[in-house]
């Protein structure tokens, strides 16, 4: 890249790139050079801007939390309309995008970065996975108040139970779409109890 010539707003364009490098390629292709030359940038740029290549790897995964806590908000936002399930449903096919199971998979796959961001965040569990569990417990906790599932609904349980076979559904299908109504049947199996328990 010339001297001199300004990148605008840099630290999207190399967020971007490594999206598009662990999409194509997997956690394992992802280097600091595969980064700036997908980015079309100098080396160097990376490293302006980031400690190391590990710092750029922590803020990359919180760009994403960052993501999640938008979702969560209308998550919440979503209680008392719709369906219960189909509120459920459509969370957990916006929170799979590609690129977040993508990085479910870096953060699994770089001890260093693990080790990172649990030092930033002591005993946090897998982060993505833990941020995606407490924004469908938040919602289910809102359903819950509003009388639209079981008073005494294990939230925090069911929650992590959409998450990790949400998870599975998504994880290593190669670009074949997962169909809504695949997702929707877990949804209405995992929660079927507090649904029908609200009714009695």
């Amino acid at each position: 890249m010339p001297t001199g010539v300004h990148i605008r707003d840099v630290r999207r364009q190399l967020f971007d790139a490594a999206e598009r490098v662990l999409l194509q390629d997997g956690p394992n292709a992802l280097t600091s050079r595969a980064v700036t030359t997908e980015a079309g940038v100098a080396k160097g740029v990376l490293h302006r801007h980031f400690a190391d290549f590990d710092d750029f790897l922590a803020e990359l995964v919180r760009d994403r939390i960052a993501r999640i806590d938008d979702q969560a908000a209308a998550l919440r936002e979503s209680a008392g309309t719709g369906t219960v399930a189909g509120n459920l449903t459509g969370a957990l096919m916006d929170l799979f995008d590609p690129v977040a199971v993508a990085i479910v998979g870096l953060v699994i796959f770089r001890d260093e970065l693990r080790a990172r961001l649990r030092h930033a965040r002591p005993g946090h569990g897998i982060p993505v996975m833990t941020e995606a569990v407490a924004m469908i417990a938040c919602y289910l906790n809102d359903e819950c108040e509003l009388g639209r599932i079981a008073v005494d609904a294990d939230a925090d349980t069911l929650a992590l139970a959409l998450i990790g076979a949400g998870h599975l559904l998504f994880a290593g299908r190669e670009g074949t779409p997962v169909e809504a109504e695949a997702v929707g049947k877990v949804v209405t199996t995992v929660i079927a109890d507090v649904v029908q328990r609200r009714l009695l």
